[in-house]
């Protein structure tokens, strides 16, 4: 079975961007365009990897990480986090994200991450 990522980006030409190129890898992608809804997708269907934007609608993706990595379910979930500001790194990283990637991205960086990631063995806090 295909690794699955749940991808968390409101812009809808950067998400279909994204989906098509890990579909196109050989991966299942789930989509949620903001953090509420993300978290319930999160629950009915875990995944093994989660792309999630820092400036979303509603619940930002600093509040989407905190409730994953506070959820023992969900905890050592791999997160890369995106976002157009570079400053927001800092932020991210003391909220538990694995990886930072700043937009705009290649295609091919973003392709290594994923693989990267979904290779790595998920560690106990």
């Amino acid at each position: 079975m295909a690794q699955h990522v749940l991808l968390i980006e409101d812009e809808p030409n950067i998400a279909e961007a994204i989906r098509f190129l890990l579909t196109r890898d050989g991966l299942r992608v789930s989509h949620a365009a903001e953090g509420a809804a993300a978290l319930v997708l999160l629950r009915q269907d875990p995944p093994d990897l989660v792309i999630l934007d820092h400036m979303l609608p509603g619940m930002s993706g600093l509040e989407v990480l905190t409730a994953v990595r506070a959820d023992p379910e969900s905890r050592n979930l791999p997160v890369m986090m995106l976002t157009a500001r570079g400053r927001d790194r800092e932020m991210a990283e003391a909220a538990g994200a694995d990886r930072f990637m700043t937009k705009p991205f290649s295609n091919a960086e973003i392709i290594a991450e994923v693989r990267t990631m979904l290779g790595q063995p998920r560690q106990a806090p």
